[in-house]
C-alpha cells in the first residue's frame, strides 16, 4: 500500500487493482483445489450461473501506449479537466489582478516594500524549454502569492522580436526602480536580495524539504525548471501548505483525467504573437477558418516512412474519430524541422484534407530584418531562421480539434507540449467545455522495447516509459495528457532505472511501479541542511541612487 501523507488509509487506483488481481487469483487457486479429488466419485456438479452481461478481462501486466492515454485522459474525454481547467483559468485570473504590476506599482511604501516577487529567467535556446522556465516561474508566484518578474538580457524580454508579453508582469529594472522610489530600505531596512533555488542540483534544492510560503527573501529565482516536472516537484512537498498550494493549481497526481491544463492556461495570458508574427499567421490561414489539425514532427533531418505513414494514419484516424470533420474538408496545417518531409506529406494528404504550411521564403513581410539561421543547431531546429519555429508555434496553437506530435526518436517534445496546451486553452470558453484532443503518433520501431527510448523529463511519455510498457507494439495514435506528469502515481506509469536513481538524489526511494516511501523523504529532509544561497540586487542606497 502507497504511504499517504495524511497517515490515513486511502487506496490509491494502482494498488486497489493489484489488491484485486491478488484475491481474484487465491480465490481461482481455491476454487481449483476443492474441485479436485475431494468430491466423491459421480456426485453431480451443478452446471455455472448463467452470467449476464459481463465480461471476462485477463488481468494485464502492461499496456500499450493507446490503452496508457485512454487511462491517462479519461473514458469521458477529458470533461473533468476542462472543469478543473476553468477553475484555475479563474484562480490564474484573480491572483494577477491582485498581484499584478498595474495594482502592486502602485502601493503605498509600507505594502510596496513587503510585496515578494518570483523571477523568471530565460535565454534564448530552445523556445519549449526556455518557455518553461517563465510558466514554472508564472506558477511558483501562484503557489506562493507574489509577483511575477520577467527577466530581461540588455533590456530586452527573451524571444522578445517575436512574443509580446502580458503586462501584469515587472522587469527587474522595474522593481530596483520602485524599491528606490519608496525608499524600502531607508524606511524598512528592507534590502532587494534574490534567493536562488537550483532545481538541477538535487542535492542543494530545497524544492521538498522547505516551506517556501515562509521565505522572507524580496525575490525568489526557482532555476532551472525546463519542462513542467520542476513546479509538479511541491506535490509532493513535506510541507501540508506547499502541498495544497501545489494541488490548487495541478490537481491530483493519481486522478490524471481530471487534472486542469495549467500550462495552456498560463500561457494564454502570458504570451501573444507579437504583430509582424500574427501578421504571418493570418497569411498562411488567407482568410479562411482556423486549422483544424495541426501536425508537429521533430525528425531532425530524417525522413522516416515509418513515422510518416504513422502520423498519416493518425490524421485519418482523428478525422474519422471527430464527427464533424468527416463531412468536411479539414484544414491541416503541418509543421516540421525537416523540410524533407513536409514534402512527402503534402501530396498523401491532398484530396481528403485542405494543406496549410508556413512557406517562409515566400512570405514577404520582415520579421526580423535576418535570416538568423543557427547553423551549429540546424540539425535540432532545422535549416528555417529562427523566427520561422515562432510563426508556426502560434498557427500551429490555432488547430481547432486536434494536435498531433510525432518525431524520429522522442515524441511530444516540450515544443509540442505547448502547442497542445495553448490550442486546448483557445477552445475552452468559460461557458464549458470544447472539443480538443493531444494525440501522440507513434511508429512501431518506436515501441520495440515499450516506451524505455521516451527518456528525459521533457519528454510528455516519460513516466510510462518503465515495466508496465508493453514491447513490440504496432503503430499507435494515443490520446496524451496535456498536462506531462510530474510524478508517478497514476495507473500504468512506472519509471524507468535511470530515473530511480535520479529520484533518489533528491532524497525520494522510488519503486519499480513508481510509489515512493513518503516517510522517507520526510526523513531526508530533517536530515539535510537547508542551502541558501541570495544574490544582493542593490548593494547600498542613498537617497534615490542605488548601486
Amino acid at each position: 500500500m502507497r504511504l499517504k501523507r495524511h497517515k490515513s488509509l486511502l487506496i490509491s487506483p494502482k494498488s486497489l487493482i493489484l489488491c484485486c488481481a491478488i484475491f481474484t487469483l487465491f480465490g481461482l487457486l481455491v476454487l481449483a483445489f476443492i474441485s479436485g479429488d475431494d468430491l466423491p466419485a459421480g456426485t453431480p456438479i451443478p452446471p455455472p450461473p448463467e452470467l449476464h452481461n459481463m465480461t471476462a478481462k485477463p488481468a494485464s501486466t502492461c499496456a500499450t501506449v493507446e490503452e496508457m492515454g485512454n487511462e491517462a485522459v479519461g473514458p469521458s474525454g477529458g470533461v473533468d479537466s476542462w472543469k478543473q481547467s476553468l477553475k484555475v483559468r479563474r484562480l490564474i485570473r484573480n491572483h494577477f489582478e491582485s498581484h499584478g504590476a498595474s495594482r502592486v506599482r502602485l502601493l503605498p511604501p509600507d505594502k510596496f516594500c513587503k510585496q515578494g516577487f518570483v523571477m523568471g529567467k530565460a535565454s534564448e535556446a530552445g523556445f519549449g524549454n526556455e518557455m518553461y522556465k517563465i510558466l514554472t516561474a508564472a506558477a511558483l508566484s501562484i503557489m506562493l502569492n507574489r509577483s511575477l518578474i520577467i527577466g530581461q538580457t540588455r533590456d530586452k524580454y527573451p524571444f522578445g522580436e517575436y512574443i509580446t508579453y502580458a503586462d501584469f508582469s515587472f522587469t527587474l529594472k522595474e522593481v530596483k526602480h520602485l524599491w528606490r522610489k519608496n525608499d524600502c530600505v531607508g524606511k524598512y531596512g528592507r534590502h532587494l536580495v534574490m534567493r536562488v533555488d537550483d532545481f538541477e542540483k538535487p542535492s542543494e534544492t530545497n524544492v521538498l524539504c522547505s516551506n517556501w510560503r515562509k521565505w522572507k527573501h524580496p525575490i525568489i529565482w526557482f532555476k532551472g525548471t525546463t519542462d513542467a516536472v520542476g513546479a509538479q516537484f511541491f506535490l509532493k512537498n513535506v510541507h501540508v501548505q506547499m502541498r495544497k498550494s501545489a494541488s490548487a493549481l495541478f490537481g491530483n497526481t493519481e486522478f490524471l483525467g481530471s487534472r486542469p491544463n495549467v500550462i495552456g492556461e498560463l500561457l494564454r495570458v502570458l504570451i501573444s504573437p507579437s504583430p509582424d508574427v500574427e501578421r504571418a499567421v493570418n497569411w498562411v490561414i488567407n482568410n479562411g477558418h482556423d486549422p483544424d489539425i495541426a501536425l508537429h514532427m521533430r525528425m531532425l533531418m530524417n525522413k522516416s516512412p515509418r513515422a510518416i505513414n504513422a502520423a498519416l494514419n493518425c490524421i485519418k484516424t482523428t478525422i474519422s474519430r471527430t464527427p464533424h470533420l468527416s463531412h468536411v474538408t479539414p484544414r491541416v496545417v503541418l509543421i516540421s524541422d525537416t523540410p524533407s518531409l513536409i514534402t512527402e506529406l503534402m501530396p498523401k494528404l491532398q484530396g481528403f484534407t485542405e494543406v496549410l504550411h508556413f512557406e517562409y521564403k515566400n512570405f514577404k513581410g520582415n520579421i526580423s530584418g535576418e535570416p538568423q539561421v543557427v547553423k551549429f543547431r540546424s540539425k535540432d531546429w532545422g535549416p528555417a531562421p529562427r523566427w520561422v519555429a515562432f510563426v508556426d508555434f502560434f498557427l500551429a496553437s490555432r488547430a481547432t480539434n486536434a494536435v498531433i506530435t510525432g518525431a524520429q526518436r522522442r515524441v511530444g517534445t516540450t515544443y509540442a507540449q505547448l502547442i497542445a496546451a495553448l490550442a486546448e486553452a483557445h477552445q475552452l470558453d468559460d461557458g464549458g467545455r470544447g472539443n480538443f484532443s493531444f494525440i501522440s503518433s507513434f511508429q512501431s520501431n518506436l515501441l520495440h522495447r515499450g516506451l524505455q527510448n521516451q527518456v528525459g523529463w521533457g519528454h510528455v511519455w516519460n513516466r510510462f516509459a518503465g515495466g508496465l510498457s508493453c514491447h513490440g507494439q504496432g503503430n499507435q495514435c494515443a490520446v496524451t495528457p496535456v498536462l506531462p506528469p510530474g510524478w508517478w502515481d497514476g495507473l500504468w506509469q512506472s519509471p524507468v532505472a535511470r530515473d530511480i536513481r535520479r529520484m533518489e538524489s533528491y532524497g525520494v526511494k522510488l519503486s519499480g511501479f513508481g510509489t515512493i516511501d513518503e516517510n522517507r523523504v520526510r526523513v531526508h529532509c530533517k536530515a539535510r541542511k537547508a542551502i541558501i544561497r541570495t544574490i544582493p540586487i542593490t548593494r547600498g542606497c542613498i537617497g534615490l541612487k542605488c548601486i
